[in-house]
């Protein structure tokens, strides 16, 4: 008994120092939270989502989802070879093409009518704030942070590790000008040491005005945010990027649900929408969009085109790896709508709405 309350106290010590490392982040508070609570979104201490959005199925319980994830068979989970990938110089780019490059999962660069943007970046290799935890795909990780150019505007959608990167911030501090967020993530930045008036917090349907004819329109999604025990605590967010050219729609993660059309008829046709499309399971329907639903969503969203990510470099999900890419190119056989599928590096060219890809998974 003695034994067992050292070592319980040990590992009770151990997690509340491991906690303060600065990875976790920082609660709202101030000025910043006085905001938050001003908002209609949030409701008894969180942020809710506009539809009730139980984290698990009606007779699923934690454990079940728990135990599926890590003891539950996964067929292919991760790729046996290295994901193929192309090494394009992004510092040497032409200033006047408008073009996106997809770096895996949710993370990708586009340049467009003469301004930088980089979304949800994740180069540390890894989506977990353990150690041990989930490593990234061999062959994803051929970007570095320092091989970025200056970035104008950096999007995040929300406060996950998959998604919010401690390592990438850090090291693309110096090379950012605008932060562009959900209610409540900027403290995070400024916790981390960016400049607060270079960070922009937005909530649902909050519309900035930004330089050279940019405005960014703060959108809903279905989901959840929280990087150490508690949740719900800032707010996890789509966007609407309005350009003297284009619209694009920056999906973030989340799972089907009415906000998909009224963006689409609040907003018009979309030149480009991006949403992810991996991870998902039956046992939290809720929070990610599922292979039947992406292709119903690009249609509520009056999508021109469509490029479907968070999938191919990491395992969160128990799916196969390559299954979201197959399905969404199988199911579309029937839609027949444009969609995109490049490889990691690979220059997509945003004013040739015909440019062809492969199915590269299949190799």
């Amino acid at each position: 008994m003695v034994l067992s309350l050292i070592l319980i106290a040990t590992l009770l010590v151990i997690t509340v120092v491991y906690l303060q490392h600065p990875m976790f982040g920082k609660l709202p508070i101030g000025d910043r939270l006085e905001k938050i609570k001003s908002s209609p979104n949030y409701k008894d201490g969180a942020f809710k989502n506009v539809s009730n959005t139980p984290e698990l199925p009606e007779g699923v319980s934690m454990w079940d989802a728990l135990s599926k994830y890590l003891f539950g068979k996964k067929n292919d989970s991760k790729p046996q070879r290295e994901v193929p990938s192309i090494k394009t110089d992004l510092l040497s780019l032409d200033p006047n093409q408008n073009i996106l490059i997809w770096f895996g999962h949710s993370s990708y660069f586009v340049q467009i009518d003469g301004m930088t943007i980089l979304v949800d970046p994740v180069f540390s290799g890894s989506a977990s704030p353990l150690p041990f935890g989930t490593k990234s795909f061999k062959g994803t990780d051929i970007y570095t942070a320092e091989e970025l150019p200056d970035i104008d505007l950096l999007f995040i959608s929300h406060d996950h590790y998959d998604h919010l990167d401690y390592e990438t911030i850090k090291k693309l501090e110096p090379k950012v000008g605008k932060v562009i967020c959900g209610l409540g993530v900027g403290a995070h930045f400024e916790h981390w040491g960016y400049d607060n008036n270079n960070i922009i917090e937005g909530d649902w349907y909050e519309k900035v005005g930004l330089s050279n004819n940019f405005n960014v329109h703060f959108t809903p999604a279905r989901h959840f945010s929280g990087r150490g025990f508690t949740r719900n605590k800032s707010l996890w967010v789509s966007f609407v990027l309005q350009t003297p050219t284009k619209q694009i729609y920056i999906g973030g993660d989340s799972g089907y649900d009415s906000h998909f059309k009224e963006i689409g008829e609040k907003f018009g046709d979309f030149d480009l929408v991006i949403l992810e499309n991996g991870q998902y399971d039956e046992y939290w329907p809720n929070i990610h969009l599922l292979p039947n639903e992406i292709l119903q969503t690009a249609k509520d969203l009056n999508a021109k085109r469509i490029l479907p990510v968070h999938s191919s470099k990491f395992v969160l999900g128990n799916h196969p790896w390559y299954e979201p890419l197959e399905l969404i190119t199988q199911n579309n056989e029937k839609e027949n709508l444009n969609i995109i599928t490049p490889l990691i590096g690979e220059l997509v060219d945003l004013n040739n709405a015909n440019q062809a890809f492969s199915t590269w998974w299949r190799k």
